[in-house]
């Protein structure tokens, strides 16, 4: 079966979970929780109410709701905005994962969530263009993604054999549920390519480009797959998408170098023959142009970037679990 788009970009992305948790309340309360350190939060309220705040926008939720957070920035949550608000780090700093941190005896309250991270450098190609709150209200969309919340959490608690691919496969599940819903909402008014595949025309050109980057497309032939003239193409696809047709395409197969650098062990040679290009020479001069270094700078650089930052989420007991 081929892959579309939006598994292709989330199979680049690898979403890596951090930490599942509970939070039972009760009475008034408010509580502000912290710069989440670039990871993305999603949470389900299994019953109660409450405020959520990023930055100056803020949702009502409700039982059934489901949130992702996917800008990383500190948020709040409370009954009543207006309350001078707790540091989250007080209530949680004994929490595991797993595990249901009760404030004010709870009962009134609860909600499960999780927060995990991407890996690579690219998790910008997908999260610019969400909003900072993704609040899935409808009770028809909503059960999907709570039972993955609620699941990934059963998953970090009971500690069974396999739990850790588990969890990989949940946070995959997450986020692409909330995207695909955020996309049935929003999909007509959006701007990005995440967005354009609501339209058909534009998703059969991209889902052409995705699963065959090698070839050599040019203008005229993704107009043909469109079914539209080579002008008007170019015009919606800028307009949909925000940039022109071969930008995305340089800018899909330089991705798609960077993970093969990162993870394949494949010399630059063969990666830029798989990728359509002629001559090593050629490819670098494109990845550079792209990616800011050449391939070989980006491939070292980038191993190193990732072991630091694993380091440095141990140091701070911050990831539960590392690839």
């Amino acid at each position: 079966m081929t892959m579309d788009p939006l598994s292709d970009v989330l199979s680049l992305l690898k979403p890596r979970s951090y930490l599942s948790a509970g939070f039972d309340a009760a009475g008034p309360w408010s509580v502000q929780f912290p710069d989440q350190q670039r990871a993305i939060k999603c949470g389900a309220v299994v019953s109660g109410r409450c405020w959520l705040q990023v930055d100056g926008d803020a949702v009502r939720l409700e039982t059934g709701d489901c949130f992702l957070l996917p800008s990383g920035r500190p948020f709040r949550l409370a009954t009543d905005l207006d309350l001078p608000p707790l540091d989250a780090v007080r209530i949680f700093s004994g929490a595991r994962s797993g595990s249901i941190v009760t404030y004010n005896g709870g009962g009134d309250f609860l909600l499960v969530s999780s927060r995990f991270a991407l890996a690579g450098d690219h998790a910008d190609i997908l999260l610019r263009m969400l909003p900072p709150i993704v609040h899935i209200c409808s009770a028809a969309e909503q059960s999907a993604l709570r039972w993955s919340v609620e699941r990934m959490m059963q998953e970090m608690h009971d500690r069974q054999a396999g739990g850790f691919l588990v969890i990989q496969h949940l946070a995959h599940m997450i986020l692409l549920q909330a995207l695909r819903l955020h996309l049935t909402e929003r999909g007509q008014g959006g701007v990005g390519w995440l967005f354009a595949l609501a339209d058909r025309q534009m998703s059969a050109v991209i889902t052409a480009m995705h699963a065959d980057p090698a070839h050599p497309w040019t203008l005229q032939e993704l107009a043909h797959r469109a079914g539209m003239s080579r002008s008007t193409f170019a015009q919606k696809f800028k307009q949909k998408v925000g940039t022109s047709p071969m930008d995305y395409l340089i800018r899909w197969r330089m991705l798609l170098a960077g993970d093969r650098l990162l993870h394949s062990g494949d010399p630059v040679a063969r990666i830029a023959v798989s990728l359509g290009y002629e001559s090593e020479s050629a490819f670098s001069t494109a990845f550079k142009k792209v990616m800011g270094c050449s391939p070989r700078q980006y491939g070292r650089g980038q191993k190193s970037a990732l072991s630091r930052q694993e380091m440095q989420a141990i140091d701070v007991g911050r990831l539960e679990t590392i690839d």
